[in-house]
């Protein structure tokens, strides 16, 4: 079983940044990506970011691609979403997660607390 931690929410104006933290552990060994996945109030969740588990591989939806950047540690066991130039659009609970296949970006079963970040104008 994976368990995943999320921090570093909060709230930030319009045109500011936000880091989130995903700390990953448990049964890690089998796990190839994580990523990053959000869902706004009235909104179903969509993908983020991921990353593959050696960091080499990237992806980003479109709606932050060239705002989002995703990355993490050496260890491996901590994942960021380092988000610049917020809009009141990226307001959402952000969430990570295991990706068990990339085309399209799917969860796995487990999932944290999220962490909420509230972009105001």
């Amino acid at each position: 079983q994976v368990q995943l931690v999320e921090s570093g929410g909060g709230l930030v104006q319009a045109g500011g940044s936000m880091n989130l933290s995903c700390v990953i552990s448990g049964r890690t060994f089998s796990v190839l990506r994580t990523g990053w996945f959000r869902q706004a109030p009235g909104k179903e969740r969509e993908f983020v970011a991921g990353i593959t588990w050696s960091g080499a591989g990237k992806y980003y939806a479109d709606s932050v691609k060239g705002r989002f950047t995703i990355s993490r540690t050496n260890a491996k066991k901590t994942m960021y979403l380092q988000m610049n130039n917020l809009t009141p659009e990226d307001t959402a609970t952000y969430y990570c997660n295991v990706i068990t296949s990339i085309s399209p970006p799917t969860p796995g079963d487990y999932w944290g607390q999220g962490a909420q970040v509230t972009v105001s104008r």
